[in-house]
């Protein structure tokens, strides 16, 4: 019975994206999307809107693309982002390519599993605020409903709903848009698909230490993540991690391991942004690291930057909505 709930469980994720076109290689499986959160361009379109629109928070200073960059992997090149109000960030902002497929969606939080629920934390969440619109959701369906373009995008992309502005609609659109931020066309990749001279000499040294150095005990897989969570030097700040949601003892100080996808790009790098520098990210993972293996580890790196990625227009801040100049 266990195993019939399970494979059912599993179809049902499956099929809300089963239909859309992810453009993906043939040996790269598409996505799980939950059920009731379907692709669609018309959801895709109206959720990267909203992911630009600085109207999500509550004094209209802060869009979602505020925290996430398109030209850093949509990470954001602080070392913490402070929220609305000025409260300090807890953690760096982690870039967004291929989290479609991450199992885990935040450093330190088991219970977030899917895009949907994720996008409510910077919306509503208040350790620390954000976006800051917790109990000003009312406001929130205001601003929108006020706008003509967006009551017909709502209208086109849950017509289940009749279009109805919730935190429901609101959540599964912007998901569906951050679904579509692939990155698979990096140096690295092209090399890998066979094209000759893809990545210098130097960057395949760097693959070969990065081996070695049994860096892909954690960075694994098509994402260079293993989605799991690991404890690399004692934390001396008050964040210790895991164990604040699991309040297991043993959990201290252990994070989720991030993708390295457009890695050098994404910086500054740790949990809390104190690594500066990829140099020093690097050190603070390999030990003994000898000086003439640095060059090559970082070229390594630097091959997993999707410059497609970083410059897709799809993925821009959108300049028309309903046939319009926004």
């Amino acid at each position: 019975m266990r195993s019939w709930l399970l494979a059912l469980s599993l179809l049902l994720l499956t099929a809300g994206g089963r239909a859309w076109n992810w453009g993906l290689p043939s040996d790269i499986p598409p996505p799980i999307v939950p059920a009731d959160s379907a692709m669609s361009m018309a959801k895709v379109e109206l959720g990267r809107r909203l992911f630009y629109d600085p109207d999500l928070s509550v004094n209209g200073t802060l869009s979602c693309a505020g925290c996430h960059e398109q030209k850093r992997g949509f990470a954001d090149g602080n070392t913490m982002r402070p929220g609305v109000h000025g409260d300090p960030g807890r953690r760096n902002v982690p870039g967004l390519a291929n989290v479609a497929w991450r199992r885990r969606l935040t450093a330190a939080d088991p219970s977030l599993t899917t895009l949907e629920a994720q996008m409510l934390v910077p919306l509503l969440g208040d350790n620390p605020v954000e976006l800051g619109m917790r109990g000003k959701e009312a406001e929130l369906f205001r601003r929108l409903g006020n706008d003509a373009c967006y009551r017909r995008m709502f209208a086109r992309a849950f017509p289940e709903v009749k279009g109805h502005i919730s935190l429901d609609t609101i959540s599964h659109a912007i998901a569906a848009f951050e679904r579509t931020m692939i990155a698979l066309n990096s140096p690295f990749d092209r090399h890998g698909r066979g094209e000759i001279g893809a990545i210098s000499t130097e960057a395949r040294r760097g693959v070969a230490l990065f081996a070695a150095r049994g860096c892909v005990a954690c960075h694994a897989g098509r994402d260079f993540t293993d989605d799991d969570y690991h404890r690399l030097e004692k934390n001396m700040g008050k964040d210790r991690g895991l164990v604040e949601k699991t309040g297991r003892p043993e959990d201290g100080d252990r994070f989720r391991t991030p993708s390295l996808r457009n890695v050098a790009v994404t910086g500054p790098w740790w949990h809390d942004g104190s690594a500066p520098t990829l140099e020093d990210a690097i050190r603070r993972h390999v030990m003994g690291l000898a000086q003439d293996e640095m060059a090559p580890l970082r070229a390594f790196l630097e091959s997993l930057t999707d410059r497609t990625f970083l410059t897709d227009p799809r993925l821009a801040m959108p300049d028309r909505a309903c046939g319009r100049k926004l």
